[in-house]
């Protein structure tokens, strides 16, 4: 039998992903600034923790030890004894960094990996065009492969552009990207709120979404999840 879905820390969220992170597969939160993403992976990486599984968090946005601090409570100093940070300075480091995680999950006891933004160091090589895209792509076939070998959920957070033909926020990475990630969830501001949207996943029906606030303790709904509207990828 597979084991569950680790939940995320948020008990709507995990409802519109049908349980939570999938073991497997890798989850894309793809968002503005300032959209909740960082937030939610602190949160699933917290949920891990709890379970008594180990974390392997790879950073380049900033980690912030006192979001941790603030999202973990009590426990922040025990759980954070199985917080495995990486911080990259750059995009071919983090590359090195994202193969180099191999040989923590081959010990075992990693109940998560999370990558925290997979794209914000890649904005900086886009004029390299094709040859940035291929290396992103390879690092994130590392990462499903990872989550497929070693049966865990892989969380990645992803930076969004404008797409001016259709006005709307898209996810960085093209469609190399939203293909490898089986399960894919939009973050947006709303004035002073956020709302989660389920846009992709591999066997729920997509439109699924719930308005949320971001709290010292990580996010609070402010409404269960609404509706499911198919759409097609």
């Amino acid at each position: 039998m597979n084991p569950p879905p680790l939940s995320t820390g948020s008990a709507e969220l995990d409802e519109i992903l049908g349980g939570g992170l999938a073991r497997g597969v890798i989850t894309q939160l793809f968002g503005e600034p300032a959209s909740g993403k960082s937030t939610i992976c602190v949160m699933a990486s917290v949920s891990a923790l709890r379970s008594g599984d180990r974390v392997l968090f790879l950073d380049s946005e900033g980690f912030s030890a006192e979001r941790f601090r603030q999202i973990a409570g009590e426990d922040a100093e025990k759980l954070a004894a199985g917080l495995y940070l990486y911080e990259p300075e750059d995009f071919t480091q983090q590359g090195v960094m994202v193969k180099s995680l191999d040989s923590m999950l081959r010990g075992g006891e990693t109940g998560l990996v999370v990558v925290d933004s997979a794209t914000g160091l890649y904005r900086s090589q886009l004029e390299r065009g094709r040859d940035a895209m291929q290396k992103l792509t390879g690092q994130v076939l590392m990462l499903l492969g990872y989550a497929r070998r070693y049966r865990i959920p892989v969380l990645i957070s992803n930076q969004v552009y404008t797409d001016t033909t259709r006005n709307v926020f898209v996810g960085l990475g093209g469609t190399a990207l939203e293909h490898l990630s089986k399960t894919i969830v939009r973050l947006e501001r709303r004035d002073h709120l956020r709302r989660a949207t389920l846009v992709k996943h591999r066997s729920l029906p997509t439109g699924a979404w719930f308005d949320f606030e971001i709290t010292q303790n990580g996010i609070r709904a402010c409404r269960p999840p609404q509706g499911q509207e198919k759409e097609v990828f």
